[in-house]
């Protein structure tokens, strides 16, 4: 079973966008392990069929990037939010894309929080530092049957 502690997934294909947030991430504090994916194809696969997964050993809390070599972001949002184990995983939308349709598509498939990515090196990291001290009190659901 698991021992509650919550793993960080994150689907970023851009090297230097993930280590800036990995590394802004630690910076804010965060200790949680952060398991890295550049495509989606991989990602859904340890997020649904590893056995140390989330959809069988959950909690886990993803951030992901809407373009992906392989698909898009929202089909895995979609596929995350369908899954009966996963639904109430929470899903952080890290995206260079600030188009308000993407946005509202993104929510209404249920991502919990859209950041944008700033095109700017120190917004970025200042915004992920952010974003790395919201982890450190956000709430995750356990997984679990319905």
């Amino acid at each position: 079973m698991s021992d509650h502690t919550v793993n960080i997934v994150m689907i970023e294909d851009d090297e230097g966008h993930a280590r800036l947030i990995e590394k802004n991430i630690r910076r804010a504090g965060i200790a949680n392990a952060i398991r890295h994916f550049i495509d989606g194809t991989t990602a859904l696969d340890y997020l649904f069929n590893d056995p140390n997964g989330p959809a069988c050993n959950g909690p886990a809390l993803i951030l992901l990037d809407l373009n992906l070599p392989d698909m898009s972001g929202i089909d895995i949002l979609a596929k995350i939010k369908a899954h009966p184990r996963m639904k109430r995983t929470p899903v952080v939308v890290l995206t260079t894309t600030d188009d308000k349709i993407e946005i509202q598509r993104c929510y209404d498939f249920g991502a919990n929080v859209y950041i944008t990515k700033p095109v700017n090196y120190e917004s970025f990291a200042k915004a992920i530092q952010q974003l790395g001290l919201f982890l450190s009190v956000i709430q995750v659901p356990e997984v679990g049957e319905e």
